[in-house]
């Protein structure tokens, strides 16, 4: 387990961009916190350091968002609005969940039974005017990435 303090929404893109690269291959990682935690900022800077410019915004309506770069293959979820698991059958949710794909899924809680468990589960807070972030291994890939951190 890894905690850091994250003063502001720089930090919160800077968090993103140092974890990504710690990640050989793909996984998944459970977002977890409040509406307005920084989930989706994390994400922007996770596609950042993989050198993705665009607009980052989070699906909350499409469920997922697509990222397929030159490094890897990201796909960014939010169940925030799903209102049945059994509908991510329907968009054949098994396909995105590939080895060598990195999973970002903000409220995981929402598609359990129908989502892998996580190798990484990344839980954001509120902290004294910005943010903490507390990160936990869940499987030996996300052992991996935490080691590779220090």
């Amino acid at each position: 387990m890894k905690s850091r303090n994250l003063p502001d929404e720089a930090a919160t893109v800077s968090y993103g961009q140092h974890l990504v690269m710690a990640i050989d291959g793909g996984a998944v990682v459970y977002l977890i916190g409040d509406l307005g935690a920084g989930k989706t900022t994390f994400c922007r800077g996770v596609l950042r350091a993989l050198g993705y410019l665009g607009a980052v915004k989070s699906p909350t309506y499409t469920l997922v968002e697509p990222y397929h770069l030159d490094q890897k293959t990201v796909y960014h979820f939010d169940f925030y609005r799903l209102q049945d698991p059994q509908e991510l059958d329907y968009m054949g949710i098994r396909d995105y969940f590939q080895p060598q794909n990195l999973c970002l899924i903000e409220w995981p809680t929402r598609g359990l039974g129908y989502i892998p468990a996580p190798d990484l589960e990344i839980q954001f807070e509120y902290a004294d005017g910005g943010r903490s972030v507390e990160c936990i291994a869940m499987t030996d890939c996300g052992k991996k990435i935490l080691s590779a951190l220090e």
